[in-house]
């Protein structure tokens, strides 16, 4: 990694400190009312048609996309980050991205597998249960509170693998994309530099498709967050699900003339 790519790395690490240094308790208080999905705190005004080529906001056309569409099955694997902890669940960005895709003439069925405060080995232990129905496209997003609580990073690479070697094992076919997160700049240039550097040689090694740092572009900025300064809010979600869109659709099934 030259000096140019470190500090790169270094700003975006801040920028995720900022964002994710209190989520490990934050999710922990707010997981018990996830079932009813805590309202939306105040967000900044959204322009009226932000977005809405893309259909990120629902309509009477597109709103049943997840629950409706006939299509590839999309498989979210995540934390509360894809979970939506604190919106409705029409606003988590899978779904967000569903609502994408169909716009851009893309059937897709989406299923949310997001639970708030979960490790890597959490993920792992529930991997085989989550991949008991077929998916065509599978998101994995983990490692995010490993970081937060400084888990050590071979523990986490190790649990990640064995993820995908279930998902390898038992969906050979599925089209796999693992998130990129990142830790705390607080736990040291040492510890966040090998967690940084855990997700693009996961990618390599395992043949599957790296998507870039979830949150970038809305860590840390409080317009784009809600009251925790932590998940993002309507308009964060919009961006977040913007990342996960661009990286879908540069591939089968999804893939547009532009890439």
């Amino acid at each position: 990694m030259n000096d140019l790519q470190i500090g790169r790395h270094r700003r975006t690490a801040l920028l995720a400190g900022i964002a994710l240094s209190a989520l490990a308790s934050a999710c922990g208080s707010r997981a018990s009312a996830a079932g009813a999905r805590d309202s939306v705190p105040a967000a900044t005004a959204e322009p009226a048609n932000a977005e809405r080529s893309l259909a990120t906001v629902p309509d009477g056309r597109n709103g049943a996309t997840a629950a409706a569409a006939a299509g590839p099955r999309v498989l979210f694997i995540g934390t509360s980050l894809t979970a939506g902890l604190g919106l409705d669940p029409s606003d988590a960005f899978p779904e967000i991205v569903g609502r994408m895709l169909d716009s851009a003439g893309h059937s897709a069925r989406i299923v949310n597998a997001g639970v708030s405060g979960e490790t890597s080995a959490g993920a792992r232990s529930r991997i085989d249960w989550v991949l008991r129905q077929p998916a065509d496209v599978i998101v994995i997003e983990t490692g995010a509170n490993d970081g937060l609580r400084g888990l050590p990073v071979s523990a986490a690479r190790e649990n990640i693998q064995a993820i995908l070697d279930s998902v390898r094992a038992k969906q050979p076919a599925a089209r796999v994309l693992l998130v990129q997160m990142e830790a705390p700049p607080n736990l040291g240039a040492s510890y966040t530099n090998a967690f940084h550097a855990m997700y693009p040689a996961l990618a390599r090694k395992n043949g599957v498709e790296l998507v870039p740092f979830l949150l970038a572009g809305v860590a840390g900025i409080p317009s784009l967050n809600q009251d925790d300064g932590i998940h993002p809010n309507r308009a964060g979600e919009r961006i977040v699900a913007r990342t996960v869109y661009d990286a879908l659709v540069k591939h089968a099934p999804f893939a547009t003339a532009s890439h």
